[in-house]
Protein backbone atom coordinates (compact mmCIF):
# COMPACT_ATOMS: atom_id res chain seq x y z
CA UNK A 1 0.00 0.00 0.00
CA UNK A 2 2.73 2.11 0.48
CA UNK A 3 3.83 1.55 -2.63
CA UNK A 4 1.28 2.65 -4.50
CA UNK A 5 0.98 6.00 -2.43
CA UNK A 6 4.83 6.42 -3.83
CA UNK A 7 3.85 6.06 -7.49
CA UNK A 8 0.51 8.23 -6.74
CA UNK A 9 2.80 11.24 -5.49
CA UNK A 10 5.59 10.84 -8.34
CA UNK A 11 2.57 11.12 -10.48
CA UNK A 12 1.52 14.10 -9.17
CA UNK A 13 5.12 15.66 -9.21
CA UNK A 14 5.72 15.11 -12.67
CA UNK A 15 2.24 17.07 -13.29
CA UNK A 16 2.26 19.57 -11.30
CA UNK A 17 6.32 20.37 -13.35
CA UNK A 18 4.02 20.14 -16.00
CA UNK A 19 1.61 22.53 -15.54
CA UNK A 20 4.37 24.96 -14.52
CA UNK A 21 5.78 24.24 -18.10
CA UNK A 22 2.63 25.38 -19.63
CA UNK A 23 1.67 28.08 -17.52
CA UNK A 24 5.21 30.04 -18.16
CA UNK A 25 4.76 29.08 -21.93
CA UNK A 26 1.10 30.30 -21.89
CA UNK A 27 2.61 34.17 -20.40
CA UNK A 28 5.26 33.85 -23.38
CA UNK A 29 2.27 33.34 -25.76
CA UNK A 30 3.76 29.75 -26.96
CA UNK A 31 0.74 27.27 -27.49
CA UNK A 32 1.49 23.45 -27.96
CA UNK A 33 -0.39 20.31 -28.86
CA UNK A 34 1.80 18.19 -27.21
CA UNK A 35 4.05 18.68 -24.38
CA UNK A 36 6.28 15.31 -22.91
CA UNK A 37 8.64 15.20 -20.29
CA UNK A 38 11.95 13.88 -21.51
CA UNK A 39 13.92 10.95 -19.54
CA UNK A 40 17.28 11.65 -19.40
CA UNK A 41 18.53 7.88 -18.94
CA UNK A 42 18.04 7.85 -22.90
CA UNK A 43 20.67 10.62 -22.93
CA UNK A 44 22.92 9.25 -21.08
CA UNK A 45 23.05 12.29 -18.73
CA UNK A 46 23.03 12.64 -15.04
CA UNK A 47 22.26 16.52 -14.90
CA UNK A 48 19.97 17.68 -12.38
CA UNK A 49 17.69 19.26 -15.26
CA UNK A 50 14.43 18.75 -16.81
CA UNK A 51 13.92 18.57 -20.96
CA UNK A 52 10.56 18.46 -22.90
CA UNK A 53 9.64 18.40 -26.03
CA UNK A 54 6.58 19.57 -27.50
CA UNK A 55 4.55 20.18 -30.48
CA UNK A 56 3.12 23.76 -31.69
CA UNK A 57 0.00 24.24 -33.49
CA UNK A 58 2.05 24.58 -36.75
CA UNK A 59 3.37 21.28 -36.16
CA UNK A 60 6.86 22.62 -35.28
CA UNK A 61 8.80 20.84 -32.82
CA UNK A 62 10.46 22.45 -30.20
CA UNK A 63 12.28 21.75 -26.52
CA UNK A 64 12.59 23.03 -23.69
CA UNK A 65 15.35 22.96 -20.76
CA UNK A 66 15.10 24.25 -17.45
CA UNK A 67 17.75 24.47 -15.88
CA UNK A 68 18.42 25.11 -11.63
CA UNK A 69 21.51 25.99 -10.38
CA UNK A 70 23.16 28.63 -8.29
CA UNK A 71 26.27 29.01 -9.51
CA UNK A 72 26.73 31.26 -13.03
CA UNK A 73 25.23 29.79 -16.39
CA UNK A 74 28.52 30.24 -18.70
CA UNK A 75 30.16 29.27 -22.16
CA UNK A 76 30.87 25.33 -20.85
CA UNK A 77 27.34 24.47 -19.22
CA UNK A 78 25.98 26.33 -22.83
CA UNK A 79 28.15 23.97 -25.05
CA UNK A 80 27.02 21.10 -22.78
CA UNK A 81 23.43 22.17 -23.08
CA UNK A 82 23.99 22.03 -27.13
CA UNK A 83 25.36 18.56 -27.03
CA UNK A 84 22.46 17.24 -25.19
CA UNK A 85 20.10 18.67 -27.94
CA UNK A 86 21.93 16.96 -30.14
CA UNK A 87 21.47 13.60 -28.88
CA UNK A 88 17.88 14.41 -28.21
CA UNK A 89 17.80 15.10 -32.00
CA UNK A 90 19.67 12.00 -32.53
CA UNK A 91 17.69 10.04 -30.42
CA UNK A 92 14.38 11.72 -31.24
CA UNK A 93 14.73 11.33 -34.96
CA UNK A 94 13.85 14.75 -35.90
CA UNK A 95 14.97 18.19 -35.45
CA UNK A 96 13.84 21.10 -33.04
CA UNK A 97 12.57 24.24 -35.08
CA UNK A 98 12.73 26.07 -31.51
CA UNK A 99 14.53 25.74 -28.59
CA UNK A 100 13.96 27.43 -25.34
CA UNK A 101 15.99 27.58 -22.25
CA UNK A 102 14.68 28.99 -18.64
CA UNK A 103 17.46 29.68 -16.38
CA UNK A 104 17.39 30.05 -12.54
CA UNK A 105 21.07 31.66 -12.56
CA UNK A 106 22.68 34.09 -13.56
CA UNK A 107 23.60 34.28 -17.34
CA UNK A 108 27.36 34.87 -18.45
CA UNK A 109 27.44 37.51 -21.74
CA UNK A 110 29.56 35.17 -23.34
CA UNK A 111 27.34 32.29 -23.43
CA UNK A 112 24.11 34.27 -24.20
CA UNK A 113 25.67 35.20 -27.60
CA UNK A 114 26.71 31.55 -28.02
CA UNK A 115 23.23 30.58 -27.71
CA UNK A 116 21.34 33.13 -29.68
CA UNK A 117 24.01 32.28 -32.70
CA UNK A 118 22.57 28.93 -31.98
CA UNK A 119 18.53 29.59 -32.34
CA UNK A 120 18.05 29.43 -28.84
CA UNK A 121 15.54 31.34 -27.46
CA UNK A 122 16.27 32.30 -23.59
CA UNK A 123 13.73 32.95 -21.07
CA UNK A 124 14.42 33.70 -17.10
Amino acid sequence: MLFIIKINFLNLQKRSNLKKVIDLLCTKGILLKSLDEIDLKILNTRKKIKIFSGVTEKKYFIVIFFIEQKSRFVVKNAKEIVELENRLEAVKNHIYKKKYIVLDSPLCSHAKDFLTKDNWKILE
